[in-house]
């Protein structure tokens, strides 16, 4: 049997901080190599309608303060339709200001932005406090350690949802709860970009699975992939930042 997987790329042109849209060429190039079909599609400023029907992935990625606020402004007409999805077990990455943006709301100096109200959690910038910016380790129970860069000058409090991750190495949300990241159902939102999939193909295998398995009912196992490259680079930032760490 075949297999089609449709990711909608949301804001692509607004929201690609440290080229976050490297997260969609990791999702695309891994489904192919195991001759699974992919479709990506796009909302854009210009056009920002979409439809969430016939979606298996959502991606939302990263941007600054006044990106967020111009997105957020956007989608505020879908947000029900997101949650809905989302409640319904559609899959769905979220990186950076995406990551708050799913949230109830977001403080920066300036101006408050009214989140989706995706996730009740909230995201604060307080400028008496330093950005947390850096190489991060995460240590998730199902695929194992997870590395990435984080760079926020928010705390975001996810309250009693369930964390990415734990630190290892690096800030995570809020630099002092020892977690990153949030996970709900089918949804991974995340501080981590530049980007995050290709140094972690198990995370991204993990997305691409929990699409397959929602759309077909009979849909197995992924096949295996050559990723010696992939976990070299996993493995690299690891071991220099343990090094760092034990200085």
């Amino acid at each position: 049997m075949s297999y089609l997987i449709n990711i909608l790329h949301l804001y692509p042109d607004i929201l690609n901080l440290y080229g976050d849209k490297g997260n969609i060429e990791c999702l695309k190039r891994r489904l192919l190599w195991r001759d699974i079909e992919v479709n990506v599609m796009t909302a854009t400023e210009k056009e920002s309608d979409f439809d969430l029907t016939d979606i298996d992935i959502v991606f939302l990625g990263g941007g600054n303060d006044r990106d967020m606020l111009k997105v957020s402004e956007l989608m505020f007409g879908k947000k029900d339709e997101i949650k809905e999805y989302v409640n319904n077990g559609g899959v769905m990455l979220a990186c950076c200001g995406g990551f708050q943006l799913l949230g109830k709301s977001y403080k920066t100096p300036e101006f408050e932005i009214e989140g989706l109200g995706i996730l009740d959690i909230t995201s604060e910038f307080k400028e008496n406090e330093k950005r947390l910016i850096g190489d991060i380790i995460l240590e998730n129970d199902e695929v194992g350690k997870i590395v990435g860069f984080e760079n926020h000058g928010a705390r975001t409090n996810i309250g009693e949802y369930q964390p990415l991750g734990k630190v290892l190495s690096g800030y995570g949300n809020d630099g002092k709860s020892g977690f990153e990241g949030v996970v709900c159902k089918n949804l991974t939102g995340t501080n981590l970009h530049g980007p995050l999939l290709p140094k972690n193909p198990m995370l991204c295998d993990k997305i691409l699975k929990s699409a397959l398995i929602n759309k077909y009912s009979d849909f197995g196992e992924l096949a295996s992939l050559d990723d010696f490259l992939e976990n070299s680079a996993n493995q690299y930032i690891i071991q220099n930042m343990m090094k760092s760490d034990t200085k």
